[in-house]
C-alpha cells in the first residue's frame, strides 16, 4: 500500500507511549519520520489523495494521546531540525528542540530567548501553542512561519496572521502545520544571557515533578487565580487515580508514576476540574491536547 512513499521512514502500528512525554498513547497506523519538506510533502499529498487522515506531532510534550491510537498518519519532525542564525534572525525547522534551540541562541549571545530555555517540546509545537514561561511567549519573538495547509499548500504567515493569545494561535483552528519559523532576537551578553538560563533552570527544577513523566502544565492559568493554588484549596494534591497523580510537589501537574494509561489521565483531569468547580466556583479549562482514540468506543 506504501509504495509510493517508498525510502520514507514509516512504522506500521507503531505505539505512541514510545515518544510521548507521558508514556502513554496506544499505537499509530503509520508513523513518519520525513527527513525534509520534500518527503513531508509526498506523505501529505499521498494521505490526501487515498483519503487517510494526518496530523503533525511535535515532541508530544504538552499532550496526551489516547489509549486506542491515532489513525491514519501520524508526522514527526524530529529530523526537520536545523537552525541557522542570521544577524539577529534566528531561524528553525519545526522539529528543532525549543531547548537546545534556545542554546544556540545563547552561543549567539542573542537574547530573547532565555524564557523558553527548560520547556521541553519543539518549535512547531512552542508556536502552536504560543508556548511562555517566566514572563515570556513565542509570540514576543515571533517574526514569521511558513506552514503547510490541510491541502498540501506550503504558505507564509506573519505576526497578524497567528492571531497569538494566551496558550493560543490561528492554527489551533486552521489546521495548518508548522514547517519552519523565524525569530527576531537582540544582541546580548552571553554571560548574562547564561546566568539568566541557569536562574530560570533552577526555578524550574525546585518547583515542578521533572522526575516523573507527564504532560507539562495541565491547566490555563484562570484569570486572577494559580490552577495549582486552586488544585490544592480542593484537596487533591497527590490525589491519585489508576497510575497517574496530581503532582504532591506542584498541583499544576500530573504525572505517571505508576505506567497509567491515557484513560487515567483524563479521568483525573475530570475529576480535579468537578473538584475544584465545587470548592471555588472555578471551572478550570485543560492547556494539554488530548487527542486520538479511547481504547473502547461505547456504541
Amino acid at each position: 500500500m506504501l509504495n509510493e512513499l517508498k525510502g520514507i521512514d514509516i512504522r506500521i502500528d507503531e505505539p505512541l507511549k514510545k515518544y510521548t512525554y507521558t508514556k502513554v498513547g496506544g499505537p499509530a497506523d503509520y508513523l513518519a519520520f520525513p527527513r525534509n519538506r520534500v518527503e513531508l510533502s509526498r506523505i501529505v499529498a499521498y494521505a490526501n489523495r487515498n483519503k487517510i487522515p494526518w496530523l503533525a506531532l511535535g515532541n508530544a510534550s504538552n499532550l496526551i494521546v489516547r489509549d486506542g491510537g491515532i489513525r491514519g498518519f501520524v508526522i514527526m519532525f524530529d529530523k526537520l531540525n536545523t537552525v541557522k542564525i542570521n544577524g539577529y534572525t534566528l531561524e528553525a525547522e519545526a522539529g528543532a528542540n525549543l531547548i537546545e534551540t534556545t542554546k544556540i541562541a545563547r552561543f549567539h549571545s542573542l537574547t530573547g530567548f532565555e524564557f523558553a530555555c527548560g520547556i521541553p517540546g519543539s518549535i512547531g509545537g512552542a508556536i502552536f501553542m504560543n508556548a511562555g514561561a517566566y514572563g515570556g511567549e513565542i509570540s514576543h519573538i515571533f517574526l514569521s512561519a511558513k506552514v503547510l495547509t490541510p491541502q498540501g499548500e506550503i504558505k507564509t504567515l506573519d505576526a497578524k496572521d497567528m492571531a497569538f493569545g494566551y496558550r493560543h494561535s490561528s492554527i489551533q483552528e486552521s489546521g495548518d502545520i508548522v514547517i519552519s519559523a523565524k525569530f527576531a532576537l537582540k544582541p546580548g551578553n552571553y554571560e548574562q544571557i547564561d546566568q539568566e538560563m541557569k536562574r530560570l533552570n533552577h526555578l524550574r527544577q525546585l518547583k515542578q515533578p521533572l522526575e516523573y513523566p507527564s504532560c507539562g502544565s495541565v491547566f490555563k492559568r484562570p484569570l486572577g487565580y494559580f490552577a495549582g493554588q486552586l488544585i490544592m484549596e480542593a484537596e487533591l494534591k497527590g490525589y491519585r487515580l489508576g497510575g497517574i497523580e496530581v503532582s504532591q510537589k506542584h498541583a499544576g501537574f500530573m504525572v505517571n508514576i505508576a505506567k497509567g494509561k491515557a484513560q487515567d489521565y483524563e479521568d483525573l483531569i475530570a475529576h480535579v476540574i468537578k473538584r475544584v468547580e465545587e470548592k471555588s466556583g472555578i471551572t478550570l479549562e485543560p492547556e494539554v491536547r488530548i487527542i486520538g482514540e479511547p481504547l473502547f468506543k461505547s456504541n
